[in-house]
This record gives structure tokens, C-alpha cells and sequence, in this order.
């Protein structure tokens, strides 16, 4: 009746209590990106097909994940996500009722470093991620790409945990790779960066997170996310920069391309 899918790539801190929360599928597919470290084997263990295919970008990854499912229904988890037993439970009245929609939005509580932020535009994030397979097509964006449900779509109550960041080294680290992901979004608007971007844009980044939204309201975690909102803005308009730069001298472009930046 439904496949829980999964795209990896050295993952094994996180794939087994992701894995573990999705044990009650009738099939669990994780499309690996060649990990050097225990990740597949930990996925075999915990009864996953494991596909290793070199990695092509998140989009293209999980397509291809869900062109493997053989149920009608699709979960779709990330591998630093956890499905809570009451969520388990929501999923299944759901797809048994007599006329489910044709896809659930759930709401994703999630935790930076070990706390769960429930402000700054964090919680409660809904996301797309219970559809039927028929009605169902991936957007192919570079970045915060997703599923696309054709018809109506519900909401469920129960939350999705979703597990971010446990130190901000590998927030920042993170934040390195996403920030050239969203230059390909921001170059696309064919917008010419100016001075003045580096200046009003990640104040307002940083202003609407903790100001607007409340991020303040999160303590010190708050602040931070807000913080680093602002650094993530200013870094993707500097690689913007420093792209246009690069094409109108005639040198070498930076990579920005989904392939070149992995999981």
C-alpha cells in the first residue's frame, strides 16, 4: 500500500532512527550517493532496498527514488527526519479511509542544536510529503526541492521531527553548499548585484526572522538562526557577485550546479 523513500549520502549518524520510524511500510527504498561510511549497511540492516547511484543533485536523486516504488502511496523522509508514532498512526487512517485526497501536507517540528525551534518561520514548516503516486511529480528545483500533487491535498496534525543542525560547524558547512544551490535561483531573476545588496538584504534576512516571525522568542538558539539568516543572504549575493563577475571578464565560473554540491 505504500513505500517510504529515502536519498543518502553518508548518513549513518542519522539513518537508523530515520529508517527505524518507517519500519511500519510495506517497502522502504533509500537511493545511496556512494557513502564512504556505514550508511548503506545500516539501511540493509533495518529492511531497505539500497540503490547506489552516483549523486545527480537532490531533485534528480529523488525522483529516481520514487520511480522505484512499487505501492501506490509515497512517504517521503529525509534521512535527518524521524516519523513520530503518532504521525505512524495519522498516515494510516488516512490512506485507509474511503476517499483519501491525493496528498498530505505534515507539519515538521525541528530541532536546532538539541532544541526544538518553534518560531522564526521554524514550526510548524509543512511539508509535502504523503501522496499518491499517480498524482504525484518532483518540481526539479536546485534547492528545497519537492513533490508536486496534482488535485486536492489535506493536512495532517501530527508532527514529522526533523533533527538540522547539531553544531554550528555543520550549520555553517551546510549553509556553504545551500547558499550556492539558492545562486542559481537568485541568477535565474536576471537581477545585477549591487553594493547595496550586501548591505539591505541581509539586515532584512536577519529583521524579519527574529523581529517579525519572533525568533527572539527561541532564546539564544533564536538569535543564532537569525544571525546566520543574514550570513546565508550575504553569501548567496556575494556568490551572485562574484559570478556576474566571472561571466563579464570571460574567466572561470564558480560551481553552482546541484550536481556540484552533495548531500
Amino acid at each position: 500500500m505504500i513505500t517510504a523513500i529515502a536519498i543518502t549520502k553518508n548518513e549513518e549518524a542519522n539513518i537508523a532512527r530515520c529508517l527505524r520510524s518507517v519500519q511500519w511500510a510495506d517497502e522502504i527504498i533509500v537511493v545511496d550517493a556512494e557513502s564512504t561510511d556505514r550508511t548503506a549497511e545500516i539501511a540493509r540492516s533495518l529492511n531497505a532496498k539500497v540503490i547506489v547511484r552516483p549523486w545527480e543533485g537532490f531533485a534528480k536523486q529523488k525522483e529516481f527514488a520514487f520511480r522505484q516504488a512499487s505501492h501506490d502511496w509515497i512517504f517521503s523522509i529525509d534521512a535527518d527526519e524521524e516519523v513520530t508514532p503518532e504521525l505512524r498512526e495519522e498516515i494510516r487512517t488516512v490512506i485507509t479511509a474511503p476517499h483519501p485526497l491525493n496528498g498530505y501536507e505534515v507539519p515538521r517540528r525541528s530541532f536546532f542544536l538539541g532544541k526544538w525551534i518553534r518560531y522564526g518561520g521554524w514550526y510548524p514548516g509543512y511539508q509535502l510529503r504523503l501522496f499518491r503516486a499517480a498524482q504525484a511529480r518532483m518540481n526539479h528545483r536546485p534547492v528545497h526541492e519537492g513533490f508536486l500533487v496534482e488535485g486536492i491535498k489535506g493536512v495532517l496534525r501530527s508532527d514529522l521531527n526533523h533533527y538540522t543542525y547539531n553544531s554550528i560547524h555543520q550549520y555553517i558547512e551546510k549553509m556553504n553548499d545551500y547558499s550556492s544551490l539558492d545562486v542559481l535561483n537568485k541568477l535565474s531573476t536576471g537581477r545585477v548585484i549591487r553594493w547595496y545588496h550586501f548591505l539591505l538584504n541581509p539586515l532584512s534576512a536577519f529583521l524579519r526572522m527574529f523581529v517579525s516571525l519572533k525568533g527572539w522568542k527561541d532564546g539564544m538558539e533564536g538569535f543564532l538562526l537569525a544571525y546566520y539568516s543574514a550570513v546565508h543572504t550575504l553569501a548567496i549575493f556575494a556568490k551572485c557577485w562574484e559570478y556576474q563577475s566571472a561571466q563579464r571578464q570571460g574567466g572561470v565560473l564558480p560551481p553552482v550546479t546541484p550536481e556540484a554540491v552533495a548531500e
